[in-house]
């Protein structure tokens, strides 16, 4: 199976970097900034932005975007340079992509959870000369002798009065357009960085485009979609699955400060919101809102999700209390520009266990340790290959050595794929818990906690045994009171033995994550060995 059954636009072979031969779309804009444009020509009365009162129009949006343009281009900086932000989810972070993207900059996003030496990294890796941040994060940012590349800082501050940000809207847009290349690095996003220092993803605007028209046609999206960025914007899903996809259709993008599941309600019902793409937890926490029966979330009929498998307790319920609602599993990252396979929401329920089907031009392979392909069913590496995949890691030559062979991306995820085509993906291969010669897949674990009414999120993770090497380990964010042994309960009505926790922790705080949201077992191991 496959997505030929649904109105894709044509697609064709292509060369790509070089030495690649992907599938891609045949018509489509060349550039980001003429995909902006693009929407402005189709939709340039539609709401473009909406951020707290700030309301703007695909063809004010193009005006804005110009206008940052030319500021940038006084400040000096030039086709090529690279521009760092340090931005929360606020209506400048998508006009300046925009307008970065008009000049051939290269845009570089930083997380607001990253700190000091993490951002300094950054910056120096990339070799950023300019950087604008949120003025509330400024204890942040590196001591200058420590960024010595870095020529200006601009501060973006909800004040305008204060903002220096203001000072980039002083001036009539360029008339000169610059000729930016499909193949050329429109952003670098940095990697997890949960072992080792963090990689510098190449994101080219032929990946950009080709994955924001992939949500576009799989989703059957348009002008009159409207989302909700509820995710980090610097993150590859806020800024692909929500700005660029929404840029991709000429729909309208709502921009929230961060994900509250009361206030998400609201502005949800409020906007008539129509598509999102979250984590399973943030649809947990709606669903857990006692007033929810109280919205009118009808015109919600697309529900992205991934990261996570989404529990069959909460599918059941959302198909009671929203009945227009599709869910889809999105399962991608960074190196792949989102999207790598999509769920058709009328399959959800029935693949549950799957993360879809690969998307329009995408190969998916599952490959043993010596790099030769396992047959269908069996658990290996799943590979990557498409016009989605990235050419590579900034300034690091090494790693993308280590991480592409032919074009083909290698995932670090530990998957299978059926006779129908179906990807399934078990866990990351550094996370799967050996327990006396038993795989144990963590991802398995922690969907079956998701189920429990009580649970919020789970992360489990290897509890070292001097007698099987490994025992399975579960920190548990709970909401009310749940006990340990009710939660082991319920897995070993769902589970094989070996596989339900055998040692359990519960907490009200939430999970310690990195700046690109993913759990970091990594310190959740560290602790564990302290205990």
């Amino acid at each position: 199976m496959d997505w030929s059954q649904h109105s894709i636009a044509p697609m064709q072979l292509e060369a790509r970097f070089g030495d690649r031969l992907v599938p891609a779309f045949r018509e489509r804009p060349r550039s980001i900034w003429q995909m902006v444009l693009d929407a402005a020509a189709k939709n340039p009365d539609g709401e473009a932005l909406v951020c707290g009162q700030i309301r703007l129009t695909w063809r004010e949006a193009v005006a804005r975007s110009a206008q940052i343009a030319t500021g940038l281009q006084r400040q000096g900086l030039e086709q090529g340079d690279r521009i760092a932000l340090l931005l929360g989810n606020r209506i400048e972070f998508p006009l300046l992509l925009f307008a970065a993207a008009r000049l051939g900059l290269i845009t570089v996003l930083l997380g607001t959870r990253q700190q000091k030496s993490e951002i300094a990294y950054v910056l120096n890796d990339c070799g950023a000369k300019f950087l604008v941040y949120e003025a509330a994060l400024s204890d942040r940012l590196p001591d200058a002798h420590d960024v010595p590349q870095l020529a200006r800082r601009i501060a973006v501050d909800d004040d305008t009065l204060l903002s220096q940000f203001s000072g980039l809207l002083d001036h009539p847009p360029l008339s000169a357009t610059v000729d930016v290349g499909e193949e050329d690095t429109a952003m670098i996003l940095y990697t997890s960085g949960t072992t080792g220092r963090p990689k510098g993803a190449m994101l080219a605007h032929c990946n950009i485009i080709h994955s924001a028209m992939i949500f576009v046609n799989c989703l059957g999206l348009a002008a009159a979609d409207r989302s909700i960025a509820a995710v980090p914007l610097a993150h590859v899903t806020g800024v692909v699955a929500n700005i660029m996809t929404m840029v991709a259709c000429a729909g309208t993008l709502i921009i929230v400060a961060e994900f509250k599941a009361a206030e998400y309600l609201k502005i949800a019902a409020r906007e008539r919101i129509t598509y999102t793409v979250m984590v399973p937890a943030m649809y947990n926490l709606c669903l857990l809102q006692p007033d929810f029966d109280a919205y009118d979330l009808s015109a919600w009929r697309i529900g992205g999700f991934g990261g996570a498998p989404m529990p069959v307790a909460t599918i059941e319920r959302l198909a009671v209390k929203i009945p227009g609602l599709k869910l889809v599993n999105c399962y991608g990252a960074t190196e792949t520009t989102s999207p790598t396979t999509i769920m058709p929401g009328e399959l959800t329920a029935r693949h549950i266990d799957s993360v879809g089907l690969p998307c329009p031009g995408a190969t998916v392979v599952v490959m043993d340790e010596m790099g030769r392909e396992l047959p269908r069913g069996e658990i290996g590496e799943i590979w990557i290959h498409g016009a989605s995949v990235i050419k590579g890691y900034w300034n690091n030559l090494q790693a993308t050595a280590e991480s592409f062979t032919g074009g083909f991306w290698h995932s670090g995820d530990l998957g299978s794929i059926d006779a129908d085509n179906f990807v399934r993906v078990f866990d990351r291969r550094k996370d799967m818990i050996n327990r006396g010669g038993l795989k144990v897949f963590s991802a398995e674990v922690e969907s079956v906690l998701a189920g429990h009414p009580g649970v919020v999120e789970s992360a489990v993770i290897a509890k070292p045994c001097p007698v099987l090497g490994e025992r399975v380990h579960a920190v548990i964010v709970t909401r009310g009171e749940v006990s340990a042994e009710a939660v082991r309960s319920w897995c070993a009505e769902r589970l094989s033995d070996y596989k339900v926790p055998e040692t359990v922790v519960l907490t009200l705080d939430p999970l310690p994550r990195n700046a690109n949201g993913k759990v970091l077992k990594r310190q959740l191991r560290e602790m564990l060995e302290q205990v």
